[in-house]
Order: C-alpha cells, then structure tokens, then sequence
C-alpha cells in the first residue's frame, strides 16, 4: 500500500536517493532516478539545476514549468526569458550564475480534455522530500548570494513563515545550514535576496510596476555581489 511516499512504504524524502560522494554531475546523474515523492510518477524528467558550478549567485525558482519539464533544463519558458532580461538590467550575468528550483519535478494538473498541462504548486510535503537535493547544489556551488525567486522558494530556504511581501529586496544572512564552512557570516557576504518569482510578473494586472519592483530586488543581490 502507498502512503505518502515516493516508494511503497516510506515517507517522502529525497535524501536515500543522494550520492554519498562526487560532485553536481553525479548528483545530476543521481536526481535522474529519484523517487523520494510521487511527482516522478507524472513528470517527463528530473529537472536539475544548471548553470556556474562555481558560482557566486544562486538563483532558486519553484519547480520546473512545462517547458522546462520537457527540454530538462531551468528556466528555459516565458518566465524563463523573462528572468535573463532582468539579469541583463540589473548588471548580473546569467552564465556566470547557477539556477535551480526547490522542487526537480513539473506537478500540473491537465486541463478539460486533457491536453495541456496546468502548473499545480507543490505542497510542504513535497518541498520538505525534495530539499535534500536544494541543500546538496548550495553545499557544492557554496555561492554568496541566493535570490529566492517567489514564495515556495522562499519557504524552502527560509521556513513556512517567509512572506514575499515582507521580506523581498533585502540582504537576509544565509541560514547556517547552507553554510560549509563555518565563522562569521557576515564577514563571508553569504545572503539571500527574496523577490517575486518571474512567472508572478507576467501573470500581474500591472506588469510594468511588477517588473520594476522585480529589477529593484535583483539589484540589491547585484550590489551584495560587489561588496
């Protein structure tokens, strides 16, 4: 009988699923075949993160979209193109960033008749199963600024009681648990930037205030970066 679970049997979580060792390529290649909630069941593929293994910033979205389910990569849709736009204004290389989402797999429900495919948000079940793979890229990329992109990527790194409307576009010191290597936080310039996810800017009735107020936030994580 399936109760909760990715397998028969245990509850959700992605953790059994992660190598013991290597870096993001073997964790790429481990995702591939996680199982650690029942979205695997539905989606096309894994869809792991990309992007500056090395990187400086870490920007973290939802879960992948339709597109992104389909081409497996992050961030390659509407949204998609409308997050390296805003990049590009506020001063931030993309290709010099690593991207990914708190959720790996596309949760959608389909539309009368059954052709397309709705995005659904993931529930705390699947972020809390899912968030063993979130915190493996932050380890491995150790970036000093993360731009949480939207709600459920705020939740996933920060805890159930982060707002967007109360927290976005300030420096938030990275929770300790990101952090490998340990000291004063501060002085390592490890933050988090919250701000609206980009898919919430082209669903806004004002979308040019909505975008204006998402490029203000990506420039505090630009200036972070210069510190």
């Amino acid at each position: 009988m399936r109760t909760q679970t990715g397998e028969e049997g245990s509850a959700y979580d992605a953790g059994p699923y992660l190598p013991k060792r290597g870096g993001l390529p073997a964790h790429r290649r481990a995702a591939a075949d996680c199982r650690g909630c029942p979205l695997f069941e539905d989606a096309t593929r894994t869809v792991f993160g990309e992007g500056d293994t090395s990187a400086r910033l870490v920007l973290v979205g939802e879960q992948p979209g339709d597109q992104e389910d389909r081409q497996g990569e992050p961030f390659v849709g509407p949204a998609g193109r409308l997050l390296g736009k805003a990049l590009e204004e506020a001063g931030i290389d993309r290709s010099a960033a690593y991207v990914t989402n708190a959720v790996k797999h596309f949760k959608f429900t389909r539309s009368e008749g059954g052709k397309r495919r709705i995005h659904k948000a993931p529930d705390l079940r699947e972020l809390t199963a899912c968030r063993p793979w979130l915190l493996a890229e932050l380890h491995l990329v150790r970036p000093e600024v993360v731009v949480a992109l939207g709600a459920t990527a705020g939740k996933a790194l920060l805890g159930r009681s982060f707002r967007v409307t109360k927290d976005r576009g300030t420096l938030i010191p990275l929770p300790e648990e990101y952090d490998v290597e340990g000291g004063d936080q501060a002085e390592r310039k490890r933050w988090l930037v919250a701000t609206l996810h980009p898919s919430a800017v082209l669903r806004a009735d004002d979308r040019e205030a909505a975008y204006a107020g998402f490029l203000s936030d990506l420039r505090v994580a630009a200036r972070a970066l210069e510190r």
